[in-house]
């Protein structure tokens, strides 16, 4: 069993920076894909970043079109957090953020999906003033 806790979210004007943090618990999660997802009011829930690997070697990041070239997703892996940078935040950005996980190796196309994460933690509101 994985558990997440997601934290650094908050008020942030836009063209400003904030960094969200993914705590995890309960395995080894360097060898797992990290994702995160985030969640507007009645809206999708969206996929925003992903890192992914076969060997805790090699990782493969993907990104969502509409944060690509904003965000970052990077991790420490002894600290078994995963990291989100969101840089030239947008109020479209404004949504609650989910820190999901998963122990299979994932493509750029699974990687996308929601269906492909078991683990998920419970959220943290993310707010962009104008």
């Amino acid at each position: 069993q994985v558990q997440l806790v997601e934290s650094g979210g908050g008020l942030v004007q836009a063209g400003n920076s904030l960094r969200l943090s993914c705590a995890a618990s309960g395995r080894t999660f360097s060898s797992y894909t990290m994702a995160w997802f985030r969640q507007a009011p009645g809206k999708e829930r969206e996929f925003v970043a992903a890192r992914s690997t076969s060997d805790a070697r090699v990782y493969y990041r993907y990104y969502g079109d509409s944060v690509k070239g904003r965000f970052t997703i990077s991790a420490d892996n002894a600290a078994d957090t995963v990291y989100l940078q969101m840089s030239s935040v947008k109020p479209e950005d404004t949504a609650v953020y989910y820190c999901a996980a998963d122990r299979s190796l994932r493509d750029g196309v699974s990687a996308r999906r929601r269906t492909s994460y078991v683990y998920w933690g419970q959220g943290t509101q993310v707010t962009v003033s104008s």
